[in-house]
């Protein structure tokens, strides 16, 4: 009976029986779909790259508990990973070129398609990328005619309101790039993404500065790690 043959370091079986656990985890992987491996099964392949040879489950557990969910692990600042015992930068770039594949992924989804009709896609991209920031982001997706992207600007970092975004610097870049539409886009910290008081002032000073010049406010979406809300959806613009 003939099996597999093994890449180079991963056929010689050891004391613990590593090359064979890590055998079977690439098999799964390759044959089993989407759920084939568990959050720290997936961890602990990714961390294969940067340690050929040691067990990474140990380490791939920590990060779970550290930071409480693989998207967590994913979106978290290499300074913070290489705080948990047995991460080095190599495992830390491991990871983050996962995130950032999976941020150009979902940001082609969402390229060159009318943003209306791609609208699962656009908060699909939002939440990859910024449902666990840890601080608080302004962006405005700026549309043209047919509501493709023309551009997906940051505002800056900060609380929503006009200390932090002018409504009339908004619509005069609208202006600038010739864009008819907008949607304003920011994410809560703290995982809730209920609007403020604050949101719904902005978005609504906003949507009159541009209503005055022919400019669509089509929505502000609040991102967080709990999901996400709109204020067009909450009838509260």
């Amino acid at each position: 009976m003939t099996g597999e043959r093994l890449p180079q370091g991963e056929g010689v079986p050891d004391g613990d029986g590593r090359a064979g656990h890590r055998a079977r985890l690439r098999q799964r992987l390759l044959t089993g779909g989407a759920e084939a491996l568990a959050d720290y099964e997936v961890l602990e392949f990714l961390l294969f790259a940067a340690n050929q040879r040691g067990d990474t489950k140990p380490l791939a557990k920590a990060l779970l508990a550290r930071f409480g969910s693989l998207n967590a692990v994913l979106n978290a600042e290499p300074g913070a990973l290489v705080q948990v015992k047995g991460m080095g930068d190599g495992g830390a770039a491991a990871l983050k070129a996962v995130a950032l594949a999976a941020r150009r992924m979902a940001r082609g989804e969402v390229r060159d398609k009318p943003i209306l009709g791609s609208w699962q896609a656009l908060l699909d991209y939002l939440t990859i990328d910024m449902a666990h920031l840890t601080v608080e982001r302004v962006r405005v997706l700026y549309l043209d005619t047919r509501n493709r992207l023309i551009m997906d600007h940051h505002v800056g970092d900060g609380s929503v309101d006009e200390a932090a975004i002018h409504p009339r610097e908004v619509v005069r870049k609208a202006l600038d790039l010739g864009a008819t539409a907008m949607i304003l886009v920011h994410n809560h910290p703290s995982g809730n993404p209920e609007p403020s008081r604050a949101d719904i002032e902005i978005t609504r000073r906003i949507a009159e500065a541009g209503r005055l010049l022919g400019i669509v406010v089509h929505d502000h979406v609040i991102v967080g790690r709990d999901g996400h809300a709109s204020l067009k959806a909450k009838g509260l613009i």
